[in-house]
């Protein structure tokens, strides 16, 4: 087996420290690390995202082999920097004002680095403002909004509005989810895409920046 195809078999079993041995190997090996990050890597937290959608692996699974991924681009993200590697896109992602769940979101943003873009984390509670000033800082494609009460899922159409009247519109793709949020829903409030789990959100943004 290729060194590669074992950071893959690694990363999908949240075998962290192997993660980060084999990375460092394959490195020593003279193996790019563009080829490192989507042969190995992102192809690992990709299959374990197919898995997780159809209930063959569940949130722990998926928690460990997020850590082994992020033991990986310890070392491979200065290697990539140096290789001028882009990721795939910039998402912020945040629970909306008056939500203070995070674990969804967290899980949202880990399947969003497994699938290549770079995750600026906004937190919980956030105000439409801060969204758009972090989408502003730092260049992001999308934006991702997460709610797990009904009471607080009005806030992603603050998001919607407040986009839609700023110099981002046009530029920055909104996308929902959350225990109570439906496409219907999602379709009312105007905002670019809904996915109903993590897995489905990384598919989503993928197709949001194209």
């Amino acid at each position: 087996m290729s060194t590669v195809a074992e950071i893959k078999t690694m990363l999908m079993k949240g075998k962290a420290k192997d993660v980060e041995a084999l990375v460092t190997k394959a490195l020593q090996e003279g193996i790019s690390p563009a080829t490192i990050l989507n042969e190995g890597l992102l192809a690992g937290m990709a299959e374990i995202g197919e898995k997780f959608k159809k209930n063959e692996v569940y949130v722990p699974e998926v928690l460990i082999a997020a850590r082994a991924m992020k033991a990986g681009m310890a070392v491979l993200k200065p290697k990539l920097l140096e290789a001028k590697v882009q990721p795939r896109g910039t998402v912020v992602i945040g629970t909306v004002k008056g939500d203070l769940h995070d674990i969804g979101k967290n899980l949202v943003g880990m399947m969003l680095e497994g699938a290549g873009f770079q995750v600026i984390d906004a937190g919980i509670d956030v105000p439409p403002e801060k969204f758009l000033d972090l989408a502003r800082t730092h260049k992001a494609q999308i934006i991702g909004c997460s709610a797990l009460l009904t009471t607080t899922m009005t806030n992603m159409k603050a998001v919607v509005d407040a986009v839609k009247n700023s110099d981002l519109k046009g530029k920055v793709k909104i996308m929902v989810g959350g225990a109570p949020v439906t496409q219907a829903f999602c379709d009312e409030i105007g905002a670019d895409g809904y996915a109903p789990d993590a897995a489905s959100a990384a598919d989503l943004a993928k197709r949001l920046a194209e």
